[in-house]
């Protein structure tokens, strides 16, 4: 079992592979980095001693003065090689540098700088390192006008606000879950590799985001339609767009329910995609679920009896309660990485449809269990 840690553990990338990584705790165990170890050679030193792999992700992204940027990032690197020193370790490093190293700023200098620096203290250390440079990165909990423009235009749609375009350009991007897969597989290849340029997965133009995300917002945000999604970068869109509804105010959704001397008629979904659907009828007092997943996209519609639909995103303790009733049917949606269940607190039995928007693959169920 390799013992890895992760600099910047609780920052947008260092949450996601922290949390990926517990998905193979057979395989990984992770050894927990607070930020405030930098500010203690004993932490530090005791976090670095208890690792087999460090992926160095700590740094400062944005500042108004891009000297405390260069100045800050340069200042982690020396810190870890210094505690990598003082502890004669060997350990595997990984660190994540940025295609704006080609660019001629502050913060791109500290970023090739500091690959080079743990470079060279890997080949006088007879150490492995790892330098990967990465393009743009976008993912679910990134931080709005901090981590991407689409953490920021997300952010804005969301809570009504009107985003605006400072410049109109072409964008490569990376999505979280797939740097956090490239991430994984060097921590298992442990190759001397000082510099590995990572392809981009994706690439469009900020006006062509934007326009997607708008659309995201007038079709699911607004109306509850799934909108249109074409291909593996505008699912990884839409539900990083998702991740940023405030989920305890939007749901649950009630629907409308047409009436008439038959009995009522309610339109449970809009799809501009397939899936598939499926009902199932849970006896009092039984609860579904406890489980999350990390790409599928899934409806819970109650049409009869009384329910709770528990949400936590995974990392956190707040529980998030929504009690429904077929009396006025309604549904709410499972974020990704958010574990859920559904519990019928009625006396009598309940009925739920569900709507994923895959259909069910045994060898890739993409479901992960854990209580709520």
């Amino acid at each position: 079992m390799l013992r890895v840690g992760i600099t910047g553990q609780q920052g947008f990338v260092g949450t996601h592979l922290f949390n990926t990584l517990g998905l193979n705790q057979k395989e990984f165990e992770r050894v927990i980095f607070h930020k405030n170890f930098f500010n203690n050679n004993v932490l530090l030193d005791q976090f670095v001693s208890q690792c087999d792999v460090i992926v160095h992700l700590a740094a400062m992204n944005r500042h108004a003065d891009p000297q405390v940027i260069y100045d800050t990032n340069i200042n982690l690197v020396h810190q870890l090689i210094h505690s990598l020193e003082r502890t004669k370790s060997k350990v595997h490093v990984i660190m994540s540098s940025s295609s704006q190293e080609e660019k001629d700023n502050l913060y791109g200098k500290s970023k090739k700088e500091g690959r080079e620096l743990l470079s060279n203290w890997a080949l006088n250390s007879g150490a492995v390192f790892t330098g990967l440079v990465i393009p743009n990165v976008f993912g679910p909990f990134g931080l709005p006008f901090y981590n991407s423009v689409v953490a920021t235009f997300s952010h804005q749609l969301t809570n009504n606000e009107v985003p605006k375009i400072q410049v109109d350009g072409d964008l490569k991007l990376i999505y979280v879950d797939e740097l956090v897969s490239a991430i994984i597989t060097k921590i298992r290849e442990k190759k001397q590799e000082p510099l590995v340029l990572l392809n981009h997965t994706a690439e469009a133009k900020v006006s062509e985001i934007l326009s997607l995300l708008e659309n995201y917002k007038s079709k699911y945000q607004d109306s509850g339609e799934i909108p249109v999604i074409n291909n593996t970068f505008e699912l990884n869109l839409f539900n990083t767009f998702r991740c940023y509804m405030n989920i305890e105010k939007h749901f649950p959704v009630k629907y409308t329910q047409h009436t008439d001397d038959r009995g009522s008629f309610v339109e449970i979904i809009r799809l501009g995609i397939g899936g598939q659907v499926s009902f199932s009828t849970t006896f009092p007092e039984i609860t579904r679920g406890n489980h999350f997943h990390t790409r599928k996209i899934e409806r819970f519609s109650v049409i009869k009896g009384k329910a709770l639909i528990q949400l936590r995103k995974i990392g956190t303790q707040e529980v998030l309660d929504f009690y429904l009733d077929g009396d006025s049917p309604a549904y709410v949606d499972m974020p990704i990485w958010y574990t859920h269940n559904i519990k019928n607190v009625g006396d009598e039995v309940l009925y739920t449809n569900f709507w994923i928007n895959e259909t069910y693959n045994p060898n890739d169920p993409d479901t992960y269990f854990e209580n709520v």
